[in-house]
C-alpha cells in the first residue's frame, strides 16, 4: 500500500464502492472517511474496498433490504394524503416504517413511545434527528407544538430525498440532508435532539464518536436510546451493558438524566441545562 499513491487509491475506492447498487446512495464523505482508514490498514486496494463495504453494511446496509422502494413509498404517502384522513396517513406511515429495521423494532411501542417522551418535555418547536432513517414518519405520533422545524440527517441521499417529499406533502417545515455526522455534526440550536439507537453504530466508525456527538449537538434536550435486542432478536444483556456505557459518556457533565425503559428500547432523556 505504501507504493500506491494514497489520493489515487482513495479515489478508486470511492468510485468502486459508489458503483455498487447497495452503497451508491451513501454520501461520498462517509465512504471516503471509512475508505481512508481501511487503506491504511489493508494490504491492497481490493482488501480495502471489501473492508469498506463491510463497514458500510454494519452501520447502514444491515438496516435495509437493499432494494429501492422510494417511488412506491411516495405513492403510498400520496394516496393516503388524498383521503384527508389522519388515521389513513398514520397507517401509511406505520407501514413504511416497517421497511427500516430500526423503526420496525419501534412499531410495537410506537403508540406509547413518543407520548411518554414528550410528556416529560416542555413544548418543542425544533428537532434535529440524527441518523434518522425513516423515523420522521413517526411525526404523526409526536405531540409537537403547532409550529415547529424538523432537521433530519442520515447517510442515504435517496432516503433524504424521500423525506424531503414527505415534509412537503405533510406541509412540515422540514430539512433533510445526507451527512456523515461523525465528521460533520449538526450544530444548529434546537429544543430537542433525537439520537435513537445511533451511538453504537457511530462507535463502529470512531470510538470517540458517541461522546463527540453528544457534546457537539446544540440541543436543550437530548433523547438517547439503545436497542434492548440485537437485529437477530437476542438480548445478550444489552440493556445493562448500554446503561453502563451511557453513564460513562456523560459522567463528567452536569446534565439531568431521566431513564425510561420500553419493551424494545432503553431511553435516556437528557436536560443539558438543568435549573
Amino acid at each position: 500500500m505504501a507504493r500506491l499513491d494514497k489520493t489515487t487509491a482513495l479515489e478508486q475506492l470511492v468510485a468502486d464502492v459508489s458503483r455498487s447498487s447497495k452503497y451508491r446512495d451513501i454520501c461520498p464523505e462517509l465512504i471516503s472517511s471509512i475508505g481512508a482508514q481501511e487503506l491504511e490498514k489493508r494490504r491492497n486496494l481490493k482488501e480495502a474496498i471489501k473492508a469498506t463495504k463491510n463497514k458500510l453494511h454494519q452501520v447502514g446496509g444491515a438496516y435495509l433490504d437493499g432494494r429501492d422502494h422510494l417511488a412506491d413509498w411516495q405513492a403510498v404517502l400520496q394516496q393516503a394524503m388524498t383521503t384527508g384522513q389522519a388515521e389513513q396517513i398514520k397507517q401509511a406511515c406505520r407501514h413504511l416504517m416497517g421497511y427500516h429495521a430500526s423503526t420496525r423494532e419501534r412499531l410495537p411501542i410506537l403508540d406509547v413511545f413518543y407520548s411518554t417522551l414528550f410528556s416529560q418535555l416542555p413544548p418543542i418547536h425544533s428537532i434535529v434527528d440524527i441518523a434518522c432513517g425513516l423515523n420522521p414518519l413517526a411525526l404523526p405520533w409526536m405531540p409537537l407544538s403547532e409550529s415547529y422545524t424538523y432537521y433530519a440527517y442520515d447517510i442515504y441521499q435517496n432516503m433524504m430525498d424521500f423525506l424531503a417529499s414527505y415534509f412537503e406533502l405533510m406541509h412540515i417545515e422540514g430539512h433533510s440532508h445526507a451527512r456523515d455526522v461523525v465528521r460533520s455534526s449538526p450544530t444548529q440550536p434546537v429544543d430537542l435532539a433525537l439520537v435513537l439507537k445511533v451511538l453504537p453504530c457511530l462507535e463502529q466508525l470512531d470510538k470517540q464518536a458517541a461522546h463527540q456527538l453528544l457534546h457537539t449537538i446544540n440541543a436543550r434536550h437530548i433523547v438517547v436510546s439503545y436497542p434492548i435486542q440485537s437485529l437477530g432478536g437476542k438480548s445478550k444483556g444489552m440493556a445493562s451493558y448500554y446503561e453502563e456505557h451511557f453513564k460513562r459518556l456523560v459522567e463528567a457533565d452536569n446534565w439531568l438524566v431521566h431513564r425510561l425503559e420500553f419493551a424494545t428500547e432503553l431511553v435516556f432523556l437528557i436536560d443539558t441545562c438543568p435549573a
